[in-house]
């Protein structure tokens, strides 16, 4: 049942992708709950401001979405990874609006040995940890895209894999020398060095 849901939600985005807005209208209630999944997955880690909600970010993504123009749409999990950097990029420039509104105030330091438990309780920790990860994206970026699905968008190892088009084991191995580094880039120890 779940395959025959995600080979219809595949065939769905490549009848967008070559323009049948009848798609686009099937397309919308399969994928609205998953996009609040990953939305709230992001909400649940960002500032209580009451700034943003779950449902104004998935609706602010699907509006840019719906802009995207030659997107070959390979798969259901490519579609999630593309609308997860979407979340995460609308998020960051609020944080960094912020970040010019305040002008000031001591950044936390960002433990990622919490992941997927890390919080962006301020804005300087998302904008830090955009940072770095575009560092780490110049020099592996299939590390940092890892970092990004995994994490940002909240997709599975095995959805990971299939956007990267990698095995699982991969990925994993990927994850974990992604995050050191990245320990290592915002100045956090690990346990192992204390």
């Amino acid at each position: 049942m779940a395959e025959s849901h995600t080979s219809e939600t595949t065939r769905l985005l490549r009848a967008w992708a070559a323009g049948d807005q009848a798609a686009l209208e099937q397309l919308t209630p399969r994928v609205y709950q998953e996009l609040r999944r990953i939305a709230g997955h992001y909400m649940r880690n960002e500032r209580r401001d009451g700034s943003i909600q779950a449902t104004a970010l998935v609706h602010e993504v699907y509006l840019r979405l719906v802009d995207v123009n030659e997107v070959n749409w390979e798969h259901r999990a490519h579609f999630f990874a593309i609308s997860a950097t979407m979340m995460r990029h609308i998020l960051l420039d609020r944080a960094r609006r912020r970040i010019a509104n305040k002008r000031g105030g001591q950044a936390k330091r960002l433990n990622l040995d919490e992941v997927p438990d890390l919080s962006w309780q301020r804005s300087h920790e998302l904008s830090e940890l955009d940072d770095a990860l575009n560092a780490l994206n110049q020099i592996d970026p299939r590390k940092a895209r890892v970092i990004e699905l995994r994490f940002f968008g909240g997709l599975s190892v095995e959805e990971t894999a299939a956007v990267l088009s990698v095995s699982p084991d991969t990925v994993l191995r990927d994850w974990r020398l992604a995050r050191a580094w990245l320990l290592a880039e915002l100045g956090g120890k690990s346990d192992a060095d204390k």
